[in-house]
């Protein structure tokens, strides 16, 4: 991680040893960091590959071996739909710590419900909000940010094990490795009937805050 500290700029390609930047990262490199020739950058596939570049001027040339690095947790958290930028907050957060999996949910309670054009608009934005987040934290991983299921009862079905969190629930045990965070107005009882629930640290935090909490529980018990 040093090296990648130390970068000018980290970036993802799809290809380690072609090093093609889309015209986004072209852009963000030259028009808004402006960086100069031999300036050393950072560049993964977004699946745990990495090598140090140099900018050339107008892209990048190979500037060391490629490098793998472990996972930094294999957790995934659900959350529920809430209002403005609060799923973009989540997403941003999630990333930044290392989460793998991002799945956004409408329960029964949430007060937003995406059409399905506007849910695949968002959806985009929100995975854009994923790669931008994960360059700026230089991760070498993309989270899976899922496409927004209709009901919790659907987003664990696509996960698997999932605890959901909930107030007077268990503590988060090492064997938990996805937690389903609610609304603003909470879970309703059909929704928590017969599901594992874990508690979370806190008072009664914001939707946006627990989807983070969940997702520094889940990396600090991968990393332990």
């Amino acid at each position: 991680m040093n090296d990648r500290r130390r970068a000018s700029a980290h970036v993802f390609v799809d290809d380690l040893d072609a090093l093609i930047l889309d015209s986004d990262d072209a852009h963000h490199l030259t028009r808004v960091l402006r960086l100069r020739d031999g300036e050393r950058v950072t560049a993964s596939d977004g699946r745990g590959r990495w090598r140090n570049c140099r900018f050339d001027g107008s892209g990048l040339v190979v500037d060391g071996a490629i490098e793998s690095e472990a996972s930094v947790s294999d957790g995934a958290v659900l959350f529920a739909l809430s209002k403005g930028d609060k799923p973009e907050t989540a997403v941003q957060k999630l990333t930044e710590l290392g989460v793998a999996r991002i799945v956004p949910f409408v329960a029964e309670r949430s007060v937003v419900k995406w059409d399905e054009s506007k849910a695949q608009r968002n959806v985009e934005r929100l995975r854009k909000v994923a790669r931008e987040a994960a360059m700026q934290s230089r991760q070498v991983r993309l989270p899976i940010v899922d496409d927004v299921q209709p009901s919790l009862a659907a987003a664990i079905a696509l996960v698997g094990d999932v605890a959901v969190a909930e107030p007077g629930g268990d503590a988060i045990g090492s064997s938990v490795s996805a937690i389903a965070v609610g609304p603003e107005g909470g879970f309703t009882p059909a929704e928590l009937d017969g599901r594992r629930l874990v508690a979370l640290p806190g008072g009664v935090l914001r939707a946006e805050t627990a989807a983070v909490v969940a997702g520094a529980l889940l990396v600090d018990r991968h990393t332990r």
